[in-house]
């Protein structure tokens, strides 16, 4: 495979991703978009409506938009960020809420700081698209919010969740598979990706250094410096909680924390972001199956592979090995694109009804019971990476 082909593959995967949450996706009766669609596309009216799903859509949109001018696209981003102000903002105690009923009253109000980082990435990228000033005053806002009531200012970092009227809360999961800890690799990820996005149309020098501190908490805390690999779970001292390697998030983490450091212009932390990225790519292989996949997770109190392959690893490991491969030039990170590419087409993408499946087992076989959209199923990661690797093989072609 050729990068012009990858290139012409991928533009018309990302064309048929966005076609597909154009056409299902909509709730024309209630408002906003269905909160669950399941594997055949049967879309549930009364589901509950996620405060990620929604943020996911509209970052997908704005971005979408922001290439393509494709004022349908423009009008799914318009949908979402009304939506969202409409409905998940808290307007009494700040924030948003988790999830919604299908008509839009609070059902889950607690505070979970991934929710707001989201929200805070969707709305910076829907300022870029559509320079509507609201947006960035509430991306803007809700990093000020972060700060003031999730930054830990004894030992950095930032906690996971609080009740409603921000008070402690019992159980700070973000889902049922979490460790119930005040720290979380996940949030501290998604808080840095937003951050960086409100960076780009507003570089505040607070904001800066915030992003300095995250990059450095993943540096001294999050990543093992041992293995590559990320680890996931800690308490408030940053002691770590968890022996669980999750190949999906070690290899997002490469290129997102290099994309931080880079937007910054931190020539330190771009070095040291860069060996880490290289680092952590490497330490992924080892999740990568003769197929061209990658595994989802390995429990390493038992010394348990986890043989799934989730859609969002695929598409993140397009993206983390493309960035390997351009800060190193060496050709196997290329080629474990194009062969995590050959897995995405064959037994990823539903090439029925569309969309990608949520994965697959062992033996290929369709994780039937797993939905279209969701709380957590949504156009971000799929199509970011396509968004992503237009973005880099233009690049790359411009510079040779």
């Amino acid at each position: 495979m050729k990068l012009i082909d990858l290139k012409r593959e991928i533009q018309q995967e990302l064309l048929a991703i966005l076609e597909y949450w154009l056409r299902h996706a909509v709730d024309e009766k209630q408002g906003g978009f269905y909160g669950r669609i399941d594997n055949h596309n049967n879309c549930y009216a009364d589901a509950p409506k996620g405060c990620v799903l929604n943020a996911r859509i509209l970052w997908t949109f704005s971005a979408a938009a922001n290439r393509t001018n494709d004022w349908r696209y423009a009008k799914m981003a318009n949908r979402a960020f009304a939506y969202i102000q409409e409905y998940f903002l808290d307007k009494e105690y700040g924030g948003v809420y988790w999830t919604v009923t299908s008509t839009g009253e609070p059902l889950d109000a607690k505070k979970q700081v991934y929710a707001l980082a989201f929200v805070l990435y969707g709305c910076s990228e829907y300022y870029t698209a559509m320079h509507k000033e609201p947006a960035k005053q509430l991306a803007i806002d809700l990093y000020r919010l972060i700060q003031e009531k999730a930054y830990d200012p004894v030992h950095g970092g930032y906690f996971e969740a609080f009740a409603r009227d921000w008070q402690p809360l019992a159980d700070l999961r973000l889902s049922d598979k979490d460790a119930n800890e005040k720290k979380t690799m996940n949030t501290h990820l998604h808080i840095l990706e937003a951050y960086t996005n409100l960076y780009r149309i507003w570089p505040d020098a607070q904001l800066k250094q915030a992003i300095a501190g995250l990059l450095h908490n993943f540096d001294e805390h999050i990543i093992n410096q041992y293995t590559g690999h990320l680890h996931l779970f800690f308490d408030e001292q940053w002691n770590v909680r968890s022996g669980t390697v999750s190949y999906g998030h070690d290899i997002e983490a490469s290129w997102l924390l290099f994309e931080a450091a880079k937007v910054i212009g931190d020539e330190a932390l771009v070095n040291r972001m860069k060996a880490n990225a290289l680092k952590m790519a490497d330490a992924v292989v080892i999740g990568l199956d003769t197929d061209g996949g990658l595994w989802y997770e390995f429990e390493a109190a038992d010394n348990r592979l986890i043989k799934e392959k989730h859609w969002w690893p695929q598409a993140e490991a397009l993206v983390g090995f493309f960035n390997a491969w351009q800060l190193s030039d060496q050709h196997e990170y290329l080629q474990y694109v194009y062969n995590t590419w050959a897995f995405i087409k064959q037994h990823i993408i539903d090439h029925r009804h569309g969309e990608w499946f949520w994965g697959v087992n062992e033996d290929h076989a369709v994780m039937q019971q797993q939905d279209k959209a969701g709380l957590w199923k949504c156009p971000y990661h799929n199509g970011r990476a396509c968004l992503e690797l237009l973005r880099r093989i233009g690049r790359q072609a411009d510079e040779h």
